[in-house]
């Protein structure tokens, strides 16, 4: 064992899964999915009022190659469900997913047949932003909530652990 004591002060000594989630966490690139009302405060976020870019996640990508964080934001049709299951498959490793507002969350006040009650039934989803629409500041606080959770993972996540307990993932 090494003696901290002994070490000069300009070394600095740590965890490398810690120092891999401090990456993670402070470098988000979101991939937006936005519609209606929603949309419009996601877009808000990104102004100098609400600079996103203070949590590291200013880089919206609209390649799913190069994002890790997608925002479901506002109404998910039954036409575009599939489009947005295939985009979510071919987002990079680890993946996490936002759901903003109340249409994503359960279709809000237009629940009708053409509209997924939820992205929770095709996706899996990390945080739940509430409101119609949510404001930026909480979109804000929904960040900053999943990159508490992503300094806090364990040594495998919670998708890997439930892959590795041969349970069938949702469809």
């Amino acid at each position: 064992m090494i003696d901290t004591q002994l070490l000069p002060d300009n070394l600095l000594t740590t965890n490398l899964k810690k120092l891999v989630n401090w990456s993670r966490r402070s470098s988000l690139w979101p991939m937006p999915f936005a519609t209606a009302c929603c949309g419009i405060e996601l877009m808000a976020v990104g102004c100098a009022r609400y600079d996103i870019a203070r949590f590291g996640a200013e880089a919206m990508r609209f390649s799913p190659r190069q994002s890790d964080l997608m925002i479901v934001a506002g109404r998910v049709t039954i036409k575009m469900m599939p489009v947005l299951q295939h985009i979510y498959q071919q987002m990079t490793e680890p993946k996490w997913v936002i759901s903003m507002g109340a249409c994503a969350s359960s279709a809000g006040m237009f629940n009708n047949y053409a509209l997924v009650a939820g992205a929770d039934r095709f996706l899996p989803i990390d945080i739940y932003v509430p409101g119609c629409p949510p404001r930026p500041e909480a979109l804000m606080y929904g960040i900053i909530k999943l990159q508490k959770k992503i300094k806090d993972e364990p040594e495998l996540g919670w998708r890997e652990r439930y892959r590795a307990e041969g349970t069938e993932e949702r469809a």
